[in-house]
């Protein structure tokens, strides 16, 4: 739930400041990047700090999970770097909506086994909000990158 506030958040107050104290000097989708790289700071860095219970989330049959954890935060992290660059923010918001796919399988198993991370703890009804989140990431990372 936390990455989503931060999003809707950051876009929020973004969005104010630029209209009211910028005078709209910056786009929509400048702004719509900007709150997603905050979102991947926030996500990106938890795999740092919560590689354990991150690790429980990941599929048996993967060897090296907490090497695999420590990847996706530097993915995540450089992912909102690149956000910031208008030449490559549709390069990486396509390789974000492809990356937001291929981590959902971890919010599923995650879920099953109830891992305390995120709402996992909840069980399978914690997809019932999780798999509608991913989609809205993916289609956040669409309409801010891809799309402008």
């Amino acid at each position: 739930m936390a990455p989503l506030f931060v999003l809707i958040g950051s876009f929020g107050l973004f969005w104010f400041v630029n209209r009211f104290v910028l005078k709209e000097k910056h786009s929509a989708s400048f702004m719509g990047r900007v709150a997603l790289a905050l979102m991947l700071l926030m996500t990106g860095s938890a795999h740092f700090f919560k590689t354990d219970v991150m690790v429980q989330s990941m599929p048996d049959i993967l060897p090296y999970k907490t090497e695999l954890v420590y990847f996706t935060g530097i993915v995540e992290l450089l992912a909102a770097i690149a956000l910031l660059f208008d030449r490559i923010a549709k390069l990486t918001g396509i390789l974000l909506i492809v990356f937001f796919i291929c981590i959902l399988p971890a919010n599923i198993i995650g879920s099953l086994k109830h891992v305390e991370l995120g709402g996992m703890e909840n069980g399978p009804m914690y997809l019932v909000f999780r798999i509608p989140l991913q989609v809205f990431f993916i289609g956040w990372a669409y309409w801010f990158s891809v799309r402008h």
